[in-house]
């Protein structure tokens, strides 16, 4: 356990037996949400295929796009608008304004959908559908405040629920209290970063020169001084800066992002009605992989099983036939490979480019 103070970060393991925080917190002011376009909007209605009168969770409302597009899909749509962010709830209650008897603005991580389903008196087998748009949004990518760009400078914070829960450590808190080694296993493990061990090390040379690390730019600018012989490119072949996956990597421990999307997924099936449906967009292969682990059964214990399923017993290497009796998927999928945006989206709409949609029906 890492302690900042009153602050403090939790490690369990997940996908790679390594690290993870306990949850976080975002604030901001309202603001236009014109900038934020929602990602393959129409693969989104086509694959949740509303009807009058169903009742949805919507798991990422953010600014509210891929909601609106719901309701005015059909009459009578009821949608539960869930987020984590003081800023995208304020987006929510704009809504329910313009829809009052439909819109449910909730307040609240993946984690909190127990309680907030039990105040409102929603039991199990309950949804028609459920919609998950995991990742950053444009908007908390937009404000420099939220401290989540490279391009933008700010407070180096990346918790998406701001200052709702003061208590929790900020991305400044985990590069000041946090080991060399634990810092290593954040970026290498959630950032996928080649050049970890050299960017853990810095991190912690900059302390012995009491110099801490407050700042978007500081910290871009340090990780420049240490990636010196790479030029990377985006997946548009653009120029992307180096420090893309250290921040990426940090904004994932702060805000425990692979296990609310876990848990969130487990939740997501009890609320669900037989038959009902459920959409993911994940934006990077972590995100992705706990996905279609829990749509193809390869849980366990409630966790996405980092094994391929032949050896997900520890005391013999089963057989397909025989995992896919102990382990039967809860989900069928409605499609049989994964699904991209278009090629004219990602003109539209660059940040689309790493979107992958996966929709399921569940049937368990």
């Amino acid at each position: 356990m890492l302690h900042f103070g009153k602050k403090h970060v939790v490690f369990c393991c997940t996908l790679t037996g390594c690290l993870r925080t306990l949850c976080t917190t975002c604030s901001g002011e309202i603001q236009n949400t014109s900038s934020h376009i929602p990602v393959m909007t129409e693969e989104v209605l086509s694959y949740m295929n509303v009807k009058h009168g169903q009742t949805l969770l919507d798991m990422t409302f953010g600014a509210g796009g891929h909601s609106r597009k719901l309701l005015q899909a059909v009459p009578n749509l009821k949608i539960f608008a869930l987020d984590r962010d003081p800023t995208a709830h304020g987006y929510a209650q704009k809504l329910a304004e313009e829809y009052p008897s439909q819109v449910t603005p909730l307040l609240g991580k993946f984690s909190d959908i127990p309680d907030l389903m039990k105040s409102l008196s929603l039991r199990r087998n309950s949804l028609d559908g459920v919609l998950f748009d995991f990742g950053c949004s444009s908007m908390q990518f937009d404000q420099s405040e939220r401290g989540f760009s490279v391009s933008k400078n700010g407070p180096l914070d990346m918790r998406m629920d701001g200052n709702r829960i003061p208590e929790s450590p900020t991305a400044a808190d985990v590069l000041a209290s946090a080991t060399e080694d634990d810092i290593y296993k954040i970026l290498k493990v959630y950032g996928e970063e080649k050049q970890a061990k050299k960017i853990a090390r810095a991190v912690i040379e900059a302390r012995y020169l009491f110099k801490k690390l407050t700042t978007t730019q500081e910290l871009a600018d340090l990780v420049e001084t240490v990636v010196t012989d790479e030029f990377r490119l985006d997946k548009l072949q653009r120029k992307s800066h180096v420090a893309t996956k250290t921040f990426q990597a940090l904004r994932i421990f702060v805000n425990n992002e692979l296990n609310e999307i876990n848990y969130g997924l487990i939740l997501a099936h009890h609320f669900l009605k037989l038959g009902g449906r459920i959409i993911t967009i994940t934006f990077h292969s972590l995100e992705d992989t706990v996905v279609k682990r829990h749509f193809t059964g390869n849980i366990i214990e409630n966790t996405a099983n980092p094994l391929p399923l032949k050896y997900s017993s520890f005391h013999h290497t089963m057989e397909e036939d025989m995992v896919k009796d102990v382990m039967e998927p809860k989900w069928k999928m409605l499609h049989k490979h994964v699904l991209l945006p278009t090629d004219e989206e990602v003109e539209r709409n660059p940040r689309s480019r790493s979107a992958k949609l996966r929709a399921a029906v569940k049937v368990k």
